[in-house]
This record gives structure tokens, sequence and C-alpha cells, in this order.
């Protein structure tokens, strides 16, 4: 649909920009903290996270480069590993000052805090125990909300429960290092994290009823490969399972009933207790998150032994399931040099689809492209791509504004270069430079790129420049 008029962003809108707790603090075992399921990580060629951005000890001067960028809003985890260095128990005090200055200096700055509660890196002694296979870590973490709600209470008003657990589940290497669990399995902690996030927005109502929590999940629109009707059932058989079924427990308080009936077919439906399914219903969310970087295309399965093409997966790569789905290439759109398909068009198609279903305000709390960078001979980092890549992207949300979305705001991932979960520090994603190699943690000198500037300006102008570009 065009428009005859261009419809401005909202004075309210939250310009604002993303990282997580372990991509970006280091210090894993300083002050008290405990390991969390990503420090078990230790690849040979790229960083892991014990020194990442070195966040930790660098935040003031972090959250005055984000003032000066003009950012509004900002999208950061707490380490629950941080706060209960065992998950449960005892509260390691310097920990929670951390996020205590954090955030301080956050609101001081005049930009909102959007707090994540849970970003990929459950406490290991939880994980030792089972993790999310037992209902036990449920309480913990409905334990661990309540302190960060109570210690909070008027000063955060934004809460995200848990990040991209579809990711979680569908694509789980990366979150569970060594065995990865079962399918039984993953759909039982999938269940369970539904609850502790119901759980949560229950504690969070109770505690401190005008502030808002969602979750934030890794949302994309799917595409069938042709117009055959047979495609496009496979296209909603994998936006139901990957999209559907955790925005409308979220959303609706159930289990979406496509979802449900493929679960009972594959034998992977998760055990509940009386009570699971009522507690899901009387706590949904109050607006939705929504992790974007690119769309899906898929064909109707052929079932012939090779739907479930053998591939290195990550969220944006998909494998496909006989009966279900058969993944496939777009032709139509280009590609990152790391293989995500870059579509801002498709960000406007799912944030049109996300509230049509919905009808809940919506944050973009991820958004970017990773690249290899290096300091230039100018001492500059000069980041076009990213400029391209953005600016293309928030014309389309700006488009979703006029189709009458509800869009709250837009945090691009990420404010700075951080530990990539797959790719280490060669792939890029910030708006500032961290001087750092791969291995060699260097000065950690930060550094503005060229699309600082840029986002600068759009920020300053509430969009306006956008049409100038």
């Amino acid at each position: 649909m065009f428009y005859s008029e261009t419809k401005p962003f909202p004075e309210s809108f939250l310009w604002g920009a993303s990282t997580s707790a372990y991509q970006v603090e280091g210090a894993w075992n300083q002050d008290g903290k405990g390991p969390s399921v990503q420090d078990l990580h230790k690849p040979e060629k790229f960083s892991d996270f014990s020194v990442a951005s070195d966040h930790y000890h660098r935040f003031r001067e972090d959250v005055a480069l984000m003032k000066e960028l003009g950012l509004k809003a900002y999208r950061f985890s707490i380490s629950w590993s941080r706060v209960f260095p065992k998950g449960a128990g005892d509260v390691n005090p310097q920990g929670l000052q951390f996020y205590r200055d954090l955030i301080d200096e956050l609101l001081a700055a005049g930009i909102e805090p959007v707090v994540t509660l849970y970003h990929f890196d459950l406490p290991l002694a939880l994980h030792e125990q089972g993790g999310w296979s037992l209902r036990s870590t449920i309480d913990a973490f409905e334990a661990y909300a309540r302190l960060m709600f109570e210690t909070f209470r008027g000063k955060v008003k934004y809460w995200l429960t848990i990040n991209e657990q579809n990711v979680m589940i569908n694509h789980p290497a990366a979150m569970y290092p060594g065995n990865v669990p079962s399918q039984n399995e993953l759909h039982q902690q999938n269940h369970h994290m539904f609850l502790a996030s119901a759980r949560a927005v229950k504690a969070l109502r109770e505690i401190d009823p005008a502030t808002k929590i969602g979750p934030a999940p890794n949302i994309i629109a799917v595409y069938p490969k042709t117009s055959l009707p047979e495609d496009v059932i496979a296209a909603d058989n994998w936006e139901v399972i990957r999209n559907w079924l955790y925005l409308d427990v979220a959303a609706k308080g159930y289990y979406n009933p496509l979802a449900a009936a493929y679960l009972k077919e594959k034998g992977l439906y998760p055990h509940m207790e009386e009570g699971d399914l009522e507690l899901l219903a009387e706590n949904t969310a109050d607006f939705l998150g929504l992790n974007y970087y690119s769309t899906a295309t898929v064909s109707a399965a052929k079932n012939d032994g090779h739907d479930r093409q053998p591939r290195n997966g990550d969220q944006q790569t998909m494998v496909g399931e006989e009966g279900v789905f058969r993944a496939e290439e777009n032709d139509a759109l280009k590609a990152t040099e790391f293989g995500w398909k870059i579509d801002p068009v498709g960000l406007r198609t799912t944030l049109r689809r996300v509230y049509d279903r919905y009808h809940l305000p919506v944050l973009i709390t991820e958004n970017g492209i990773g690249g290899r960078e290096e300091i230039a001979a100018d001492g500059q980092v000069h980041d076009q791509y990213r400029i391209t890549y953005l600016t293309a992207h928030f014309r389309q949300a700006q488009q979703a504004l006029m189709d009458d979305v509800d869009l709250m705001g837009y945090c691009p991932w990420a404010f700075m270069d951080l530990v990539s979960t797959h790719q280490g520090y060669q792939k890029r994603y910030g708006f500032v430079y961290v001087d750092r190699g791969e291995l060699d943690p260097g000065t950690m000198n930060r550094i503005r790129k060229d699309s600082f500037d840029c986002y600068h300006d759009i920020i300053k102008t509430g969009g306006c420049s956008l049409q100038e570009n």
C-alpha cells in the first residue's frame, strides 16, 4: 500500500540500541559473579566471553557515548549469575550494585532502560542441576525476577522476560554446551520457560503494576517458494512452529492449535501440571519485543529423505523437517557476507502480521547487520553498508507506522561491537567500534563509526533525515 503523505515517527518513539550481558560485560568471574552456560564456550579461533567488550569496567564511558548518540532507550540484559551466582540462594551485592549504577547512569543521561531478564546465559549451577528441564528453575527465575522488580521499582518502565526463546528451542547448540537435549526435552523446557515468564508477569503486576513487560522472540515473515498451495501450507507450518507458538502463549495465553497438533503428532507435546494453562491464560504480555534480521522461504516437504538438509545452522539458517516444510533460498534477496538474507520490506511484513494477530504495542528489540571491519588509515571506521542496511529498515518501520502498527520504538543490534555468539569479533554489529582483536583484548578504545553519526542525525531529526538520504 502506498500513502500520499509520510507519517512522522511519534515524539515518544524509543530510538534505542541493544546489547546483552554476556556479549559485552566481560568480568566473567569478578566481584562475586558465578559462571553461566556461556562461560563453557572456549572456541579456539574466536573470542570467548571472558573479557568481551569490558563494558563492566567501562559502562560510564559507554553511557556517555549513548547520550552523545542521542539514544532515547538502551535495551540490555542482566546477567542472572552476576546477581545470583548459583542461580538461586544468596544474592551477590556487588553484582546487584553494578546494575544499580548502570541504570542510574542511564536515567541521569535521559535514557530509558529496557531490561531483559534472561538472554541465553542460564547460571551454570542451574544448568548442571538440570536447567529448564526442572520445574525448580521456574521457581528460581521467579525469585530472581522479583528481586529485580523490587530493586528497580520506579526506575525501569519496560521489562523483557526471555530473549529468543524460540531460538533456544529450534537452534539449541549455542545455548547448551556439550550435549544438546532431545526434542522432547527441549519442548518440556520450552513449556517451563513459558511458565517462568508468566510467573514473572504476575510478579511484576503485584510489585510495580504501572510497568510494562513482554517477551523478545526472534520473529520472521515466512514466504512460500512458489504459488503452489502446498508451498503456502508449508509456509504456514513453519510460521506457526517458529513464531506463533511463542507469541500466542505470550500474548493470548494459550498454545496455538496448529502448533499443538504438530507437537502431538511428533510426540513432543510437553507434560503439564494442574494450573499450568490457567497461569498462562491469566498472565499475558503488555507489549511484544521483536528481534528481526531476515525472512525465510520454504516449500512443501518432499519426504524424500532430504528435507532436513545437513548444514551448520544458526537462528537464521533453517534445516527443514520431513512432512512439515523444506528450506529454500530466496533468489530475490541479497545476503550478508555471513549468509543472512537482507529483506527490509520483510520487516514491514513481519510487523504487520504480528500487529494484526495481537493488537499489542511492538518494540523492535534487535535488528542489524554484522560484518568484518577495521580501522582505516584516517583512524576512522567506515561502515556505509550498515548505514544502507539500517536506513532501508528504518524506512520500512515508518511504512509500518503508516499501516497503523503500534510501533513503540526501534533498538538496533548493537550499540557497540560485541562477541557474536557464532563468529566472535570478526562479525561486528556496533555503532561504536571496540579496538580489540579476536583473541587479543587490545586497547579496548571506543571509536565512533560513520553509522554513529548517521544514526545521531536520524534520532535528532525524529526520522526526518531518512527522507533526505
